[in-house]
């Protein structure tokens, strides 16, 4: 009986039949989220989800608003007398308008400050199972919904949040990797004019860099169902970058591969177009996380309350260590020797953040992690509701879920710990704005001081 419950062997060509009966699959549980015309479609919100979470008005306030400029957008009811229903491009426009007509003592419009570039948030761990992409999404939701423009950018080849967001990529030239390439390959023809100032020959360019070199952001982002929310992709065939970066260092060992996507992204004007960028990292640490780690601005390290997930952690962060202080050594003596600064990696913050928390079985190893951990370890404790699994088996968001689906306080408290979870990351991008804020303001005084232009 053993044996017959065995079956045969398995062979290298069953694994294709097993992959192509599970995209089958998930393009079965993907149509879920989809429109008759195969698009995602986001979902309308009410007066009352509006004026609850969107827009801090009373909602006698909102509908006389209403009354009062039949120029705005009026919603639409499904029955005759009903509630008033309005696409997140509508709840935009009405933001936009309190913002400019409604009391100056609320604060109606997202703040980003005149100037200075998007933030850029990472979440990373390289366990796997701790929650990091769905994390990662319903931060760049909760941010379009504050109503921030953001971009989201998959680096892991998985393509999870890809799959999330409904976006197609054929290949690994609708992902990151063409920014890496075209980034080596202007090392690459800086180094030759310096080579052919010597008088040495160039190095020539190989297919791959020569086409990459006419490659932009733009054109790799893709619009989502989101109206401010947009998306550079990934697939299986982005963790070529894996393998392919280490042979361009070889190429260049000179070329910083860790700026990489920064510089992309500044170079692209992507970094002034958006207010925020949400990059989510593939489970371990390769070339890609770091080139995501040294982009970010702000770094989250989502972890579940597991004696397990606490280890992996730390073992996280001591590769962390271990990795940039390479980088950073390395750098510095290299600049050194030649007169120059060296490295230093910095982030305006880091957090870790327990997910899938579970308050009646977690609450004394969760206070163990904190008191070890201290300020590093968000206060907030991102927990597990049903609606959250209820939203992951129809491949959407929590902000995607029709509330009318549930009871509506089982609703108000199931989003609940989403929407902490943006306050207290939202709390930390404004503080960093803030305090670049403050460091130009200071710049900008020493400059216009007298006798600054002398010295």
């Amino acid at each position: 009986m053993a044996a017959r419950a065995l079956g045969k062997p398995c062979a290298t060509d069953d694994f294709a039949a097993i992959a192509r009966a599970c995209a089958a699959g998930r393009d079965d549980l993907a149509s879920r989220g989809m429109a008759e015309d195969g698009g995602r479609r986001l979902r309308m919100f009410s007066t009352w989800e509006i004026t609850r979470y969107l827009i801090p008005v009373a909602p006698g306030h909102f509908r006389r608003v209403m009354k009062q400029n039949p120029d705005l957008p009026q919603g639409r009811s499904e029955t005759e007398g009903g509630a008033k229903w309005f696409t997140l491009d509508e709840v935009l426009r009405l933001r936009a308008h309190f913002g400019a007509e409604g009391s100056k003592a609320k604060s109606y419009l997202p703040y980003r400050p005149k100037g200075l570039p998007a933030k850029m948030v990472a979440v990373a761990n390289f366990k796997g199972g701790v929650g990091k992409t769905s994390t990662a999404a319903h931060l760049a939701m909760s941010a379009a919904l504050d109503g921030y423009k953001v971009l989201v950018i998959d680096l892991d080849s998985q393509g999870s949040m890809t799959s999330i967001f409904g976006g197609q990529v054929a290949d690994e030239w609708q992902t990151v990797f063409p920014l890496l390439a075209r980034h080596h390959a202007r090392h690459l023809q800086a180094e030759n004019q310096r080579r052919m100032d010597r008088g040495e020959n160039p190095q020539p360019l190989d297919d791959t860099l020569s086409e990459a070199l006419d490659v932009t952001a733009n054109q790799l982002i893709q619009k989502t169902h989101w109206p401010n929310i947009d998306l550079i992709g990934a697939q299986l065939n982005l963790y070529w970058a894996e393998f392919q970066i280490p042979v361009w260092r070889m190429q260049g060992r000179g070329w910083k591969l860790w700026d990489a996507l920064t510089d992309s992204l500044s170079a692209d004007g992507v970094l002034r177009d958006y207010d925020l960028v949400f990059l989510d990292t593939p489970p371990a640490l390769g070339y890609l996380t770091i080139n995501g780690l040294a982009a970010a601005d702000i770094l989250l390290v989502p972890l579940g309350a597991s004696f397990l997930e606490f280890d992996s952690t730390g073992r996280f962060f001591d590769m962390l260590h271990a990795t940039f202080g390479s980088i950073e050594e390395a750098e510095t003596m290299t600049a050194r020797a030649l007169g120059r600064e060296g490295l230093a990696f910095q982030w305006d913050a880091v957090r870790a953040l327990i997910t899938r928390y579970d308050g009646g079985q977690q609450a004394e190893l969760a206070a163990l992690m904190q008191s070890y951990l201290g300020p590093t370890l968000s206060p907030h404790r991102q927990g597990f509701t049903a609606l959250i699994g209820q939203a992951g088996e129809q491949v959407q968001g929590i902000y995607e879920a029709d509330y009318r689906d549930f009871n509506r306080e089982t609703y108000a408290r199931g989003r609940e710990t989403f929407d902490e979870t943006w306050a207290a990351v939202k709390s930390l991008i404004l503080g960093a704005w803030r305090r670049d804020e403050a460091e130009a303001a200071e710049i900008e005084a020493e400059g216009a001081a007298p006798g600054a232009a002398a010295q």
